[in-house]
Formats: structure tokens, sequence, C-alpha cells
């Protein structure tokens, strides 16, 4: 994550601790896709979610069990995400158990079943933040989701939320579609009394493999990050934005600092490139981890075609711990193992690569940038700097 509001505006946020950590060896945060159901159908669903009951699931006591796992390995946060969380039956009791453990608790979801009653029990559940996605106008996020009336539907749970008193923001993904909409998201958010926007650069993995045409160029990129920071900078101005942070791609963290220094902010610059060295750039099956519905863990939540293992074989620590495992080794040894790009790139120490196995197999030569580096050679070349 680049968090735009603290590298580009000097305003600190909550999470500023887990972003950069005084030291690096600190334990990763679990996404547990709890569920394979989801009551919409979006066109960019990393996990093919749909209405359908996914066979394998987790039971109650084996969730519990995975819980335990997750609390005794010492991760500071434990995310529900699916599909979508709120159509799991025995959610709460799973948010509930989860903070007996002393887990922080974070649920990533569509928000349009989030009614006042749930949103009490979220908050009376103690979980620290509620994340809900949103891809832009009325009309355009309803054929995103695939079902009209799911805009309002999600306006509806973030009120509920915020009455509440849950922390509450909104999660974008960013595709060619609705990368002339940065503005709407932020005028959303505002207007919802919603401080915290998280951007996420489009990974075509799950249903996203059917949208290719739909990646962003790396012009839109530059331009979307342009207008994300001009945008946070008002907002941070008018003291209504809480966080904006981009997600998923980390040339974003060079694309920001090379705009300071066209600014002539030398200071901020230095500022933001020491604590994008301290972040430690893209530190995918470093610093997150997804555990999925079955049971099965992925260096993140786009990794659906390796798993690791399984805790219902092995805990989720031992799993999380080997060394032997070939995709682990990679990505936990990226000086050793750089993409051509990254290794000619005077950025490579605070980005780090977005390169992943999209075919599932720990053969280097068969992974990719993605999503795609969009800094040009003369940028990245050492004697730009």
């Amino acid at each position: 994550m680049i968090n735009v509001t603290k590298l580009y505006c000097g305003r600190s946020g909550q999470s500023d601790p887990l972003r950069y950590p005084e030291r690096r060896n600190v334990k990763p945060i679990a996404v547990f896709n709890c569920t394979a159901r989801c009551n919409l159908r979006c066109v960019h669903c990393y996990s093919s979610s749909d209405a359908a009951v996914s066979a394998g699931e987790l039971s109650t006591d084996q969730a519990k069990q995975l819980i335990d796992q997750i609390a005794d390995y010492g991760c500071p946060v434990l995310l529900f995400s699916g599909g979508e969380p709120m159509l799991r039956a025995d959610l709460f009791e799973l948010i509930a158990y989860a903070a007996k453990c002393k887990l922080r608790t974070v649920l990533s979801t569509n928000g349009t079943r989030i009614d006042p009653s749930a949103a009490q029990r979220l908050k009376r559940f103690n979980v620290s933040y509620v994340g809900i996605s949103l891809d832009g106008p009325e009309p355009l996020h309803d054929a995103f989701r695939g079902r009209p009336g799911s805009f309002r539907d999600t306006l509806n749970g973030i009120a509920n939320c915020r009455a509440a008193g849950l922390r509450t923001g909104l999660r974008c993904t960013i595709t060619r579609r609705n990368c002339e909409h940065i503005e709407t998201i932020f005028d959303i958010a505002e207007k919802n009394g919603v401080g915290r926007i998280c951007f996420y650069h489009l990974i075509r993995t799950g249903r996203a493999t059917e949208l290719q045409e739909q990646a962003i160029t790396a012009e839109q990129a530059r331009n979307a990050l342009d207008r994300i920071m001009e945008k946070t900078e008002q907002q941070v101005a008018a003291d209504c934005v809480e966080e904006v942070l981009t997600v998923g791609n980390h040339a974003d963290g060079p694309y920001l600092l090379m705009r300071l220094h066209r600014m002539g902010s030398t200071a901020m610059a230095q500022q933001a490139m020491d604590l994008l060295l301290r972040s430690g750039g893209n530190r995918v099956g470093q610093n997150i981890a997804c555990i999925s519905w079955n049971g099965d863990v992925f260096p993140d939540q786009f990794w659906r075609n390796y798993p690791l293992g399984n805790v219902l074989q092995s805990p989720f620590g031992r799993i999380w711990d080997n060394v032997e495992d070939p995709v682990l080794r990679i990505l936990r040894n990226k000086d050793q193992y750089k993409d051509p790009k990254c290794a000619r790139c005077r950025f490579f120490t605070i980005c780090k690569g977005n390169y992943r196995s999209l075919s599932g197999r720990p053969d280097l030569a068969e992974w990719c940038n993605e999503p795609e580096c969009y800094l040009s050679e003369q940028e990245i070349s050492p004697t730009s700097g």
C-alpha cells in the first residue's frame, strides 16, 4: 500500500505503525476468504465468487482452529473477506472468537447486507474497520456488480456502519471503465462522511482474467495517480479525509517521489523516501497472507492457483515458515530473483516490483510484472537521479 496522505501530504494515519514498522520481522496480516458465496457477480472479482455454495468451506470449528493458529503465530490483524463474508451464517461467531483471541478484526464487504442490526453487532464485537467496495457513479457501479440497486444498497450499508460508530472506508478497483471517475469516488466518500479510500490497481486473477482489455494503460495509470494526489491534497487541506491509499502497484511510490521532486518539495521527498524504505516495497508473501474458504494458504488474495499448503493438513505457521517452498523463496529474496526491468531500476529498493506468477507455476520464467510497471526506461535509469 502507498499511503498518499502520509507520503505526499505529511498527514499521519491510524495504520502507520503497521505500514512503516520499526522492525522488519513483523508477522503478516491474515486475510481469511471465509466464503466463496456472494450476492453480487462483480466483473473484476479475484475469487470468481457468485451465489453458488462452495464445496469444502471450513466448518465453524475448523474456522476457529484456523483463528487459533493465526493468533498463536502472532498475526496482528485478521481480515474477513469473501466472496461476501456477510453471507457466512457464523460470521459474527467467528469475529467474536477472533476478538477473544486478541486479534484485531477487519471486514471487507460489498456493504449491501449491512443493515442497522448487523452494523451494531459488528461494533459490539469490536470490528476495527469495515472496507466497503464501490466502483464509481450509480450506473457504472451497478453494471460492475451485476445487480441493479447495488449502489443504493451499498450506500445504505455505509450509512449503517457510520451510524453504529464503525470506522468505514471505500475500496475502488481502477479499470479503464472507471479510471475517469477518481473525483467521483472522493465526492461520494465526502458526501457520506467516509474519511478513508483505497484505490486498487486491477490484478487479472479470478473473473478479472476476462478483463484483459480493462487493465489501464501506463498513461491512464499516471493520470489516475496525478488526480488522486491532487484531490488528496485538496481534501487534506479541507480536513475531510483521513487516509488515501493506492494498492497493488508499487510503481506508485517512485511516481509519487518524482512528483515531489518536480515540485521542489525536497524535504517531503526525503521523508517519503525514508518511509518507503522502511515499508520495504512489495512484500507479498511476507507482510500479507491469505487463507481460502477451504483452508488453502496463498501468498496474498490475488494468488488463487498456487496453494502453499492447507491448514487442515498443517498449521498455518508451519506453512508460512516453509523456507523450501519455491514461490516463497522467490518472493522473500527478490534481490536475487529480479524481474529484468526491476534489475535496471534505480527505485528497486523502495518498490521490489509487482511481478507474480499468473500461471501458478513456481518457474520464474513464467512470472510477469502484474500489474505492469508504468514507469519509463528514462525514469528508472540510474543516471536520471
